[in-house]
């Protein structure tokens, strides 16, 4: 590796170092008290390093909301297996990954609640939302296609983009619901609840994606 690709390859990663930092202390202060100084100090750093790195908080902040989101899809997308791989048993892992460690996390709900509010009234947060958003989306459309093609339902690029937004509002509501850790039922059930709900909303026959993921299916706590 020449110096030079070193040196690219050190400041990617202290500016991930910084974001990371960040986001602890969004998580642990909120987004007013999550200040360079703090950031700073959670990442060992001078606050002149962050202001070389972002400029300002609000700079700063707003990049760490980008690399969340970010963040989230590329660890989901890197959930599904090689393209080798049947189109079912992508489909099926990039639902679960969605559902699971480490994605499913409180503090990545936390996250996402606290930065949401910006979205409708900033138009820089809204811009990295409809980016992610839309990644998220393509993505999906991409898995779906070939598992339609195979069991010859309609397959058209608006086929394949309305289903993969009624897929993300699936995945997006039992993440949110499973990140709240309420205790009503284990979240070891979301990834089969699912792959059925998934299998309905896509026409599929009973099992097609089921049968790619290891699940759980124990009963829901008793009641008194």
């Amino acid at each position: 590796m020449s110096r030079k690709a070193f040196q690219r390859l050190s400041q990617n990663q202290r500016r991930r170092d910084l974001l990371e930092a960040t986001l602890g202390c969004v998580a642990q202060h909120g987004l007013a008290g999550a200040s360079v100084r703090r950031v700073a100090e959670a990442a060992g750093v001078s606050p002149g390093l962050i202001r070389h790195h972002f400029g300002t908080k609000d700079d700063m902040v707003r990049a760490a909301y980008a690399y969340m989101m970010g963040q989230l899809t590329s660890d989901i997308a890197d959930a599904s297996p090689a393209s080798d791989e049947p189109p079912a048993c992508r489909l099926a892992r990039f639902i679960a990954a969605s559902l699971t460690q480490p994605n499913l996390a409180a503090h990545k709900i936390s996250l996402w609640a606290t930065f949401i509010g910006r979205v409708r009234h900033d138009a820089s947060y809204s811009a990295v939302h409809q980016e992610t958003y839309r990644e998220f989306l393509d993505l999906l459309a991409q898995l779906v296609q070939p598992v339609l093609n195979a069991h010859a339902l309609p397959a058209t690029e608006s086929d394949c983009q309305e289903l993969a937004i009624a897929l993300n509002g699936l995945i997006d509501g039992l993440w949110l619901e499973g990140g709240l850790e309420h205790g009503l039922y284990p979240v070891e059930r979301l990834p089969a609840i699912a792959m059925r709900a998934a299998e309905g909303i896509l026409r599929l026959p009973q099992g097609t994606l089921l049968e790619h993921v290891a699940v759980t299916t124990s009963p829901p706590p008793h009641r008194s």
